[in-house]
């Protein structure tokens, strides 16, 4: 049987592994913070023995890549056949508003990017070996991570700075993009998919429309230059850069379409599963 073995079943992770499981794949996970059902991150290595495939969450530190830097000669020595990298799009850097896609060269303009791009290369050092599936993922939404919380808890704003347009990718497109690309049981070798909706679109824009669906008032419109004073660095370095993700060859490589294709169907399926999930009195 297929064994897939996550390391850090968070957000991403644990709706990955539900999609892998219905795929008929046993699922082992690792979480550093003990949650039930899951192995510590210290004690991987005789899961790493018997795994086929290999997928990581981790983001890297000013150390590099921690499932490499801690299980790298076990990884490297494993009989794994497909190693997937959740990565991010920040690897293209500010591109002024223009199209980049699965083929455009990373060129980093931050630290964070920077260290994605290293961790990528690390990973795709195994590809002589296994297949290599690097993930680029946009701004990852879903239940319990979306507009409607910020609203919700009055931390939303609705910061206007025109032509800032970036993508999104619903939780559920991300693991029906990962199980699809293994069970492709590709060859030895490195691929690159982007994973982002179909309408990049300006913040703002997403704000009015949960805060249309929850049927409440959106916050007042603040220019960008009055809210970046407040703004946290790492906020600061999101908005400094500004970049439009293609996906359409990932889509064709992967059989796939987006469940969620633009903010407003994800929107829509956040609330019906929170209304179906919410107790009857």
């Amino acid at each position: 049987m297929n064994h897939l073995l996550i390391f850090g079943l968070g957000f991403s992770g644990t709706a990955i592994a539900a999609q892998a499981r219905a795929a008929g794949f046993s699922v082992s996970a690792t979480t550093r913070s003990g949650a039930p059902a899951c192995i510590p991150f210290d004690a991987a290595a005789p899961v790493i023995l018997r795994a086929t495939h290999i997928l990581t969450t981790a983001a890297p530190d000013a150390a590099g890549d921690p499932v490499l830097a801690r299980y790298g000669a076990e990884i490297a020595a494993s009989g794994a056949r497909w190693f997937g990298y959740l990565s991010s799009t920040v690897v293209y850097g500010n591109r002024d508003g223009g199209w980049v896609d699965e083929d455009t060269p990373p060129a980093p303009t931050q630290e964070r990017g920077a260290r994605r791009v290293a961790a990528e290369q690390a990973w795709a050092a195994l590809a002589g070996k296994a297949a290599v599936d690097l993930f680029r993922l946009a701004g990852i939404y879903g239940p319990g991570r979306s507009a409607f919380d910020d609203l919700r808890t009055g931390r939303a704003r609705q910061t206007i700075k025109p032509g800032h347009q970036f993508g999104r990718i619903h939780r559920d497109d991300i693991a029906r993009a990962v199980v699809a690309a293994m069970r492709q049981n590709p060859p030895p070798g490195r691929r690159v998919f982007n994973l982002s909706d179909d309408e990049p679109s300006e913040s703002a824009a997403v704000i009015r429309e949960a805060a249309a669906l929850l049927g409440m008032s959106p916050p007042p419109a603040v220019p960008f230059e009055q809210a970046a004073a407040s703004m946290s660095p790492m906020a600061r370095g999101f908005w400094a850069e500004n970049r439009k993700v293609a996906c359409t060859k990932t889509k064709a490589a992967l059989s796939l379409a987006w469940r969620y294709p633009t903010y407003r169907e994800g929107l829509r399926a956040i609330l019906a599963e929170e209304a179906a999930d919410r107790p009857v009195e």
